[in-house]
C-alpha cells in the first residue's frame, strides 16, 4: 500500500512538472508570437528622422501619366494650353474601384505632345524640372504673361500582395504614401503574415531592387523605404508557421498534446 502511494504521489509530481512545462513553453511561445505580431514591438519613445527622404522627386519615365495645367492673367489665352491629349488610363484608385484617368502620356522615347509647343522631352528630368521647362519656353516664345505652370503624376500607384486583408492596386492622388498607409488601405497585414520579413520591390535605373524590412522593428521609420515611390511592389511573406500548417503531421500536435495532458489529469485526479 506505501509502495502504492509512492508510485501515486511520484507520478502526481511529474505530471504537476510536465503541466508546469507546457505552461513554460506557452508561455515563452506568446511573447515570441507577440514580437513577431507587433508593429514596433519594444521601440522607445523617441523621434525618428525620416525627413531626408520624403521630398525626394523621382524622375519621369515611359508610361507615365502627367496632369499639365497652365494658367496666367489672361485666362482666355491660357485655356488653349490646358486640353490635354485625352488618353485614357486604366488605374484603381484608393478605393480599389477601377476608373479612367486622361493626361499627357510619355510615350517609350521619354517625350508627350503638348498644345501649341509641339513635342517636349520629359523623361529622366523631375515634375520641378519639367514645369520649369515649360514655363521658360511659354515666356521666351511670348506666348504667355507670367505664366504658372504645374505639373502631377496621375498614375502614381502602389501594389500590396500577400498576407493582406485585401490585395490590390492603389493610386495616390497626393504622390505620397508610406509603407504603414499603403499597408492599411489594403486592410492591413493578417494574422499569418510576417511582419519581420516584409518585400519591397522598386525599379531604380531601369533595375529591379528587393529589399526586405523589419516591421517590428523602429528602423523603418528612418529608413528611405519607409516612404515609397510610384510603381513600388510590396509583398508581405507568410509567417513559417503558416507554411509548417500545410503538412499533415503539424495540425494534429496540439490535439495530441491536448489529449496527452488531459489523460494525466484524470489519472491524478481519480487514482
Amino acid at each position: 500500500m506505501k509502495n502504492i502511494k509512492k508510485i501515486d504521489l511520484g507520478f502526481r509530481k511529474i505530471s504537476l512538472r510536465y503541466l508546469a512545462g507546457i505552461l513554460c513553453v506557452a508561455l515563452f511561445a506568446s511573447c515570441g508570437n507577440m514580437k513577431k505580431s507587433t508593429y514596433f514591438y519594444e521601440a522607445p519613445d523617441s523621434i525618428y528622422n525620416s525627413s531626408q527622404f520624403e521630398n525626394l522627386e523621382d524622375t519621369l519615365h515611359e508610361n507615365d501619366l502627367l496632369s499639365i495645367s497652365v494658367s496666367s492673367v489672361n485666362k482666355e489665352a491660357a485655356d488653349m494650353f490646358n486640353t490635354s491629349n485625352q488618353v485614357g488610363a486604366s488605374t484603381a484608385m484608393v478605393s480599389g474601384v477601377l476608373g479612367q484617368a486622361s493626361g499627357y502620356l510619355v510615350d517609350k522615347n521619354g517625350n508627350i505632345r503638348f498644345p501649341i509647343l509641339g513635342q517636349i522631352e520629359v523623361g529622366g528630368k523631375t515634375k520641378q524640372e519639367v514645369r520649369d521647362h515649360i514655363t521658360g519656353l511659354l515666356e521666351n516664345q511670348k506666348l504667355l504673361l507670367d505664366p504658372i505652370v504645374d505639373v502631377r503624376l496621375l498614375n502614381f500607384r502602389v501594389s500590396v500582395l500577400g498576407e493582406v486583408l485585401r490585395p490590390n492596386v492603389f493610386t495616390v492622388p497626393s504622390e505620397k504614401i508610406s509603407i504603414l498607409e499603403a499597408l492599411s488601405l489594403a486592410g492591413d497585414i493578417t494574422i499569418y503574415g510576417n511582419k519581420q520579413r516584409v518585400s519591397l520591390i522598386r525599379e531604380v535605373g531601369g533595375n529591379k531592387v528587393l529589399r526586405h524590412l523589419d516591421l517590428t522593428s523602429s528602423e523603418i521609420l528612418s529608413s528611405q523605404y519607409f516612404y515609397l515611390k510610384s510603381n513600388d511592389v510590396i509583398y508581405v511573406e507568410p509567417r513559417p508557421s503558416k507554411v509548417a500548417e500545410s503538412s499533415v503531421v503539424r495540425p494534429w500536435i496540439p490535439v495530441a498534446l491536448s489529449v496527452v495532458s488531459l489523460a494525466i489529469i484524470t489519472i491524478v485526479n481519480f487514482r
